[in-house]
Protein backbone atom coordinates (compact mmCIF):
# COMPACT_ATOMS: atom_id res chain seq x y z
CA UNK A 1 0.00 0.00 0.00
CA UNK A 2 1.35 3.55 -1.07
CA UNK A 3 2.30 6.17 1.42
CA UNK A 4 -0.38 8.27 -0.18
CA UNK A 5 -3.20 5.24 0.47
CA UNK A 6 -2.16 4.92 3.57
CA UNK A 7 -2.07 8.64 4.46
CA UNK A 8 -5.93 8.51 2.92
CA UNK A 9 -6.87 5.53 4.96
CA UNK A 10 -5.58 7.68 8.33
CA UNK A 11 -7.84 10.65 7.55
CA UNK A 12 -10.41 8.46 6.85
CA UNK A 13 -10.61 6.96 10.38
CA UNK A 14 -9.71 10.05 12.32
CA UNK A 15 -13.29 11.36 10.22
CA UNK A 16 -14.89 8.20 11.06
CA UNK A 17 -13.88 8.91 14.37
CA UNK A 18 -14.75 12.27 15.04
CA UNK A 19 -18.14 11.70 13.30
CA UNK A 20 -18.69 9.05 16.11
CA UNK A 21 -17.51 11.26 19.14
CA UNK A 22 -19.67 13.94 17.90
CA UNK A 23 -22.76 12.00 17.40
CA UNK A 24 -22.43 10.79 20.54
CA UNK A 25 -21.38 14.23 22.70
CA UNK A 26 -24.78 15.07 20.41
CA UNK A 27 -27.09 12.48 21.69
CA UNK A 28 -25.04 12.99 25.40
CA UNK A 29 -26.30 16.92 25.15
CA UNK A 30 -30.01 16.44 23.89
CA UNK A 31 -30.91 13.78 26.62
CA UNK A 32 -33.36 15.28 28.61
CA UNK A 33 -31.84 15.88 32.32
CA UNK A 34 -32.91 12.57 34.63
CA UNK A 35 -34.00 13.16 38.72
CA UNK A 36 -31.51 12.45 40.63
CA UNK A 37 -31.85 8.70 41.84
CA UNK A 38 -30.82 9.28 45.43
CA UNK A 39 -33.14 12.43 46.01
CA UNK A 40 -36.87 11.11 46.90
CA UNK A 41 -38.90 14.26 45.59
CA UNK A 42 -40.53 14.21 49.28
CA UNK A 43 -42.72 17.39 48.82
CA UNK A 44 -41.97 19.70 52.41
CA UNK A 45 -41.93 23.22 53.78
CA UNK A 46 -39.57 24.99 51.24
CA UNK A 47 -37.28 26.87 53.60
CA UNK A 48 -35.81 28.90 50.37
CA UNK A 49 -38.87 31.01 49.82
CA UNK A 50 -39.40 34.01 52.61
CA UNK A 51 -43.17 33.90 51.99
CA UNK A 52 -43.38 30.65 52.82
CA UNK A 53 -42.50 30.06 56.70
CA UNK A 54 -44.09 27.56 58.93
CA UNK A 55 -46.67 29.95 59.60
CA UNK A 56 -48.15 29.92 55.98
CA UNK A 57 -47.12 26.34 54.63
CA UNK A 58 -47.81 22.85 55.96
CA UNK A 59 -45.34 20.00 56.38
CA UNK A 60 -46.89 18.18 53.50
CA UNK A 61 -47.99 14.32 53.87
CA UNK A 62 -50.03 12.04 52.75
CA UNK A 63 -52.14 12.45 55.45
CA UNK A 64 -54.26 15.64 54.68
CA UNK A 65 -56.24 14.87 58.00
CA UNK A 66 -53.92 17.20 60.23
CA UNK A 67 -54.38 20.34 58.31
CA UNK A 68 -57.00 23.41 59.35
CA UNK A 69 -60.18 23.25 57.84
CA UNK A 70 -62.18 25.79 55.97
CA UNK A 71 -64.72 27.42 58.22
CA UNK A 72 -68.16 25.95 57.59
CA UNK A 73 -70.46 28.75 56.81
CA UNK A 74 -73.54 29.88 54.65
CA UNK A 75 -72.85 30.09 50.72
CA UNK A 76 -75.47 32.44 50.20
CA UNK A 77 -74.25 35.83 49.86
CA UNK A 78 -76.93 38.96 48.71
CA UNK A 79 -73.61 40.03 47.62
CA UNK A 80 -73.42 38.02 44.33
CA UNK A 81 -76.42 35.81 44.62
CA UNK A 82 -80.53 36.16 43.67
CA UNK A 83 -82.12 35.04 46.96
CA UNK A 84 -85.59 33.83 47.19
CA UNK A 85 -87.14 33.26 50.65
CA UNK A 86 -89.21 30.61 51.55
CA UNK A 87 -91.63 30.30 54.19
CA UNK A 88 -92.86 27.07 55.87
CA UNK A 89 -95.60 26.46 58.45
CA UNK A 90 -94.41 24.13 60.29
CA UNK A 91 -90.49 23.10 60.77
CA UNK A 92 -89.35 20.48 58.19
CA UNK A 93 -86.62 17.51 58.62
CA UNK A 94 -82.72 18.08 57.10
CA UNK A 95 -84.16 14.58 55.76
CA UNK A 96 -87.00 15.99 53.40
CA UNK A 97 -85.92 19.12 52.14
CA UNK A 98 -82.59 17.18 50.63
CA UNK A 99 -85.09 14.67 49.01
CA UNK A 100 -86.66 17.68 47.71
CA UNK A 101 -83.61 19.67 46.49
CA UNK A 102 -83.74 19.17 42.41
CA UNK A 103 -81.40 16.62 40.73
CA UNK A 104 -78.48 18.88 39.29
CA UNK A 105 -77.12 22.28 41.34
CA UNK A 106 -76.80 24.39 38.71
CA UNK A 107 -79.22 26.91 36.56
CA UNK A 108 -77.57 27.42 33.17
CA UNK A 109 -73.99 27.83 33.92
CA UNK A 110 -74.67 29.42 37.69
CA UNK A 111 -74.71 27.13 40.73
CA UNK A 112 -77.84 26.84 42.49
CA UNK A 113 -77.75 26.69 46.42
CA UNK A 114 -80.71 25.82 49.08
CA UNK A 115 -79.82 26.58 52.74
CA UNK A 116 -82.50 26.06 55.55
CA UNK A 117 -82.40 28.15 59.16
CA UNK A 118 -81.52 25.89 61.64
CA UNK A 119 -84.54 25.50 64.33
CA UNK A 120 -82.23 25.09 67.03
CA UNK A 121 -79.50 28.02 66.24
CA UNK A 122 -81.61 30.05 64.11
CA UNK A 123 -78.68 30.35 62.21
CA UNK A 124 -78.38 29.47 58.16
CA UNK A 125 -77.03 26.82 57.05
CA UNK A 126 -76.51 23.93 54.25
CA UNK A 127 -78.97 21.26 54.11
CA UNK A 128 -77.61 18.50 56.83
CA UNK A 129 -80.00 14.94 57.33
CA UNK A 130 -81.59 14.68 61.14
CA UNK A 131 -81.61 18.40 61.42
CA UNK A 132 -84.45 20.83 61.36
CA UNK A 133 -85.59 23.93 59.32
CA UNK A 134 -88.15 26.78 59.92
CA UNK A 135 -87.42 28.63 57.06
CA UNK A 136 -85.38 28.12 53.55
CA UNK A 137 -83.16 30.38 51.08
CA UNK A 138 -82.84 29.48 47.68
CA UNK A 139 -80.01 31.55 45.18
CA UNK A 140 -78.55 31.40 42.09
CA UNK A 141 -74.81 33.25 41.77
CA UNK A 142 -75.44 36.43 39.48
CA UNK A 143 -72.30 36.21 37.28
CA UNK A 144 -69.38 34.27 37.05
CA UNK A 145 -66.61 33.54 34.31
CA UNK A 146 -68.76 32.18 32.04
CA UNK A 147 -71.02 35.80 32.25
CA UNK A 148 -74.23 37.16 33.50
CA UNK A 149 -77.22 35.72 35.21
CA UNK A 150 -79.93 36.42 31.83
CA UNK A 151 -83.75 36.35 31.60
CA UNK A 152 -83.84 32.45 30.96
CA UNK A 153 -81.43 31.46 33.43
CA UNK A 154 -83.18 33.75 36.16
CA UNK A 155 -86.56 31.84 35.04
CA UNK A 156 -85.43 28.47 35.42
CA UNK A 157 -84.07 29.29 38.90
CA UNK A 158 -87.69 30.36 39.89
CA UNK A 159 -88.78 27.14 38.23
CA UNK A 160 -86.65 25.29 40.46
CA UNK A 161 -87.44 26.91 43.45
CA UNK A 162 -90.74 27.02 43.36
CA UNK A 163 -90.98 23.01 42.67
CA UNK A 164 -88.57 22.95 46.21
CA UNK A 165 -91.23 25.19 47.93
CA UNK A 166 -93.70 22.96 46.93
CA UNK A 167 -92.10 19.60 47.82
CA UNK A 168 -91.57 21.21 51.75
CA UNK A 169 -94.99 22.70 51.77
CA UNK A 170 -93.62 26.81 51.98
CA UNK A 171 -94.23 29.59 49.70
CA UNK A 172 -91.40 31.26 47.68
CA UNK A 173 -91.17 34.79 47.49
CA UNK A 174 -88.68 36.37 44.58
CA UNK A 175 -87.21 39.46 43.75
CA UNK A 176 -87.86 41.37 40.56
CA UNK A 177 -86.62 39.94 37.57
CA UNK A 178 -85.23 42.99 35.59
CA UNK A 179 -83.78 44.46 38.87
CA UNK A 180 -82.00 41.33 39.20
CA UNK A 181 -80.31 40.74 35.67
CA UNK A 182 -79.19 44.64 35.49
CA UNK A 183 -77.14 43.95 39.02
CA UNK A 184 -75.90 40.41 37.70
CA UNK A 185 -74.60 42.51 34.73
CA UNK A 186 -73.38 45.37 36.55
CA UNK A 187 -71.62 42.78 38.85
CA UNK A 188 -70.11 41.10 35.51
CA UNK A 189 -68.56 44.35 34.25
CA UNK A 190 -66.79 44.48 37.29
CA UNK A 191 -65.54 41.05 37.82
CA UNK A 192 -64.62 41.26 33.93
CA UNK A 193 -62.38 44.19 34.42
CA UNK A 194 -60.86 43.25 37.57
CA UNK A 195 -59.97 39.67 36.22
CA UNK A 196 -56.35 38.64 36.69
CA UNK A 197 -54.94 35.23 36.09
CA UNK A 198 -50.65 34.84 35.77
CA UNK A 199 -48.85 32.61 34.13
CA UNK A 200 -44.78 32.29 33.38
CA UNK A 201 -43.03 30.23 31.40
CA UNK A 202 -39.84 28.44 32.20
CA UNK A 203 -37.59 27.30 29.10
CA UNK A 204 -34.99 25.49 29.18
CA UNK A 205 -31.68 26.90 28.13
CA UNK A 206 -30.05 23.93 27.38
CA UNK A 207 -30.69 20.57 27.50
CA UNK A 208 -34.45 19.53 27.84
CA UNK A 209 -36.19 18.59 30.85
CA UNK A 210 -37.33 14.57 31.88
CA UNK A 211 -40.82 15.00 33.98
CA UNK A 212 -38.72 13.21 36.66
CA UNK A 213 -36.45 15.91 36.94
CA UNK A 214 -39.34 18.51 36.86
CA UNK A 215 -41.28 16.95 39.54
CA UNK A 216 -38.08 16.77 41.74
CA UNK A 217 -37.16 20.15 41.68
CA UNK A 218 -40.66 21.45 42.24
CA UNK A 219 -41.16 18.82 44.93
CA UNK A 220 -38.32 20.63 46.67
CA UNK A 221 -40.42 23.54 46.77
CA UNK A 222 -43.54 22.35 48.01
CA UNK A 223 -45.65 21.10 45.07
CA UNK A 224 -47.35 17.71 45.30
CA UNK A 225 -48.91 16.14 42.07
CA UNK A 226 -52.09 17.14 40.92
CA UNK A 227 -55.00 15.10 40.10
CA UNK A 228 -54.25 15.79 35.80
CA UNK A 229 -50.82 14.39 35.00
CA UNK A 230 -47.92 16.79 34.05
CA UNK A 231 -49.72 19.14 36.52
CA UNK A 232 -48.66 19.84 40.28
CA UNK A 233 -49.72 22.71 42.90
CA UNK A 234 -48.29 24.15 45.76
CA UNK A 235 -51.14 23.34 48.51
CA UNK A 236 -52.27 26.21 50.75
CA UNK A 237 -52.62 26.08 54.51
CA UNK A 238 -55.68 25.08 54.87
CA UNK A 239 -57.51 22.00 53.30
CA UNK A 240 -60.09 22.46 50.28
CA UNK A 241 -59.00 25.68 49.46
CA UNK A 242 -57.47 26.88 46.34
CA UNK A 243 -53.67 25.66 45.79
CA UNK A 244 -51.84 28.81 45.87
CA UNK A 245 -49.37 28.36 42.54
CA UNK A 246 -49.59 25.61 39.70
CA UNK A 247 -46.97 23.96 37.71
CA UNK A 248 -47.91 22.49 34.07
CA UNK A 249 -46.03 20.62 31.76
CA UNK A 250 -46.41 18.58 28.72
CA UNK A 251 -49.54 15.81 29.85
CA UNK A 252 -48.32 13.37 26.89
CA UNK A 253 -44.81 13.29 27.92
CA UNK A 254 -46.03 12.56 31.88
CA UNK A 255 -48.51 9.70 30.43
CA UNK A 256 -45.54 8.40 28.37
CA UNK A 257 -44.73 4.17 28.69
CA UNK A 258 -40.94 5.61 29.68
CA UNK A 259 -41.70 9.12 31.20
CA UNK A 260 -37.35 9.19 31.31
CA UNK A 261 -37.35 9.32 27.64
CA UNK A 262 -39.66 12.39 27.35
CA UNK A 263 -37.98 15.72 26.32
CA UNK A 264 -39.70 19.04 27.74
CA UNK A 265 -38.18 22.31 26.67
CA UNK A 266 -40.97 24.68 29.10
CA UNK A 267 -43.35 24.04 31.69
CA UNK A 268 -45.78 26.96 32.93
CA UNK A 269 -46.50 28.37 36.40
CA UNK A 270 -49.34 29.91 37.05
CA UNK A 271 -51.65 32.14 40.07
CA UNK A 272 -55.31 32.97 39.81
CA UNK A 273 -54.93 35.90 42.09
CA UNK A 274 -58.82 36.56 43.07
CA UNK A 275 -58.74 32.99 44.26
CA UNK A 276 -55.89 33.40 46.74
CA UNK A 277 -55.58 35.81 49.67
CA UNK A 278 -53.37 39.13 49.34
CA UNK A 279 -51.83 38.26 52.77
CA UNK A 280 -50.48 34.81 51.38
CA UNK A 281 -48.68 36.96 49.24
CA UNK A 282 -48.91 34.76 45.80
CA UNK A 283 -47.48 36.60 43.12
CA UNK A 284 -43.99 37.19 45.62
CA UNK A 285 -43.76 33.56 45.70
CA UNK A 286 -44.89 32.63 42.23
CA UNK A 287 -41.65 35.46 41.37
CA UNK A 288 -39.71 33.36 43.80
CA UNK A 289 -40.20 30.07 42.67
CA UNK A 290 -39.77 30.84 39.06
CA UNK A 291 -36.22 32.36 39.79
CA UNK A 292 -35.23 29.43 41.64
CA UNK A 293 -36.40 27.09 39.47
CA UNK A 294 -34.78 28.52 36.74
CA UNK A 295 -31.80 28.69 38.71
CA UNK A 296 -31.41 25.05 39.53
CA UNK A 297 -32.85 24.05 36.01
CA UNK A 298 -31.03 26.16 33.92
CA UNK A 299 -33.90 27.64 32.71
CA UNK A 300 -34.81 31.00 31.88
CA UNK A 301 -38.58 33.09 32.73
CA UNK A 302 -40.46 34.57 30.03
CA UNK A 303 -43.96 35.50 29.38
CA UNK A 304 -46.56 33.71 26.77
CA UNK A 305 -44.88 35.50 24.23
CA UNK A 306 -41.27 34.12 24.95
CA UNK A 307 -40.09 37.61 26.07
CA UNK A 308 -37.86 37.33 29.51
CA UNK A 309 -39.38 38.78 32.11
CA UNK A 310 -36.88 41.50 33.98
CA UNK A 311 -37.27 42.65 37.24
CA UNK A 312 -38.46 46.15 35.97
CA UNK A 313 -41.70 44.29 34.23
CA UNK A 314 -42.03 41.87 37.36
CA UNK A 315 -42.29 45.19 39.85
CA UNK A 316 -45.13 46.63 37.39
CA UNK A 317 -46.87 43.51 37.57
CA UNK A 318 -46.76 43.69 41.74
CA UNK A 319 -48.27 47.59 41.26
CA UNK A 320 -50.45 46.74 39.35
CA UNK A 321 -51.54 43.93 41.60
CA UNK A 322 -51.88 46.43 44.71
CA UNK A 323 -54.02 48.38 42.56
CA UNK A 324 -56.23 45.00 41.52
CA UNK A 325 -56.44 43.99 45.61
CA UNK A 326 -57.38 47.14 46.36
CA UNK A 327 -60.09 47.62 44.24
CA UNK A 328 -61.52 43.97 45.24
CA UNK A 329 -61.40 45.31 48.81
CA UNK A 330 -63.55 48.22 47.89
CA UNK A 331 -66.21 45.94 46.22
CA UNK A 332 -66.04 43.62 49.25
CA UNK A 333 -64.84 41.12 47.31
CA UNK A 334 -61.21 40.66 48.78
CA UNK A 335 -59.20 38.27 47.07
CA UNK A 336 -59.28 34.55 48.75
CA UNK A 337 -62.67 35.41 50.35
CA UNK A 338 -65.56 33.07 49.25
CA UNK A 339 -67.58 35.42 47.52
CA UNK A 340 -64.14 35.88 45.25
CA UNK A 341 -63.55 32.96 44.82
CA UNK A 342 -67.39 32.15 43.62
CA UNK A 343 -67.46 34.94 41.39
CA UNK A 344 -63.70 34.21 39.95
CA UNK A 345 -64.89 30.91 38.86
Amino acid sequence: MSSLQLSLAGIGALTLGAVVVYNYWTSRKNEPRQADPQIEPVASTPDTLPEASAQTEPILTDDFSSLPQPDRKPQLDALIDVIATIEVDHPVSGDAALAALPVTRRVGTKPFHVEGCSDLSGEWEALVAGRRYSAFQAGVQLANRVGALNNIEFSEFVVKTQAFADAVGGAANFSDMLEEVARARELDQFASAHDAQLSFTLCASASAWSPGYIQQHAARLGFVAGVIPGRMVLPAAVAGLPPILSLTFDTQAAMADDPALSAIRECSLSLDVPQIAREDQPFGRLREVARLLAEHMDGVVTDGNGQMLGEDVLDQIANDLHQLYDALDARELSAGTPQARRLFS
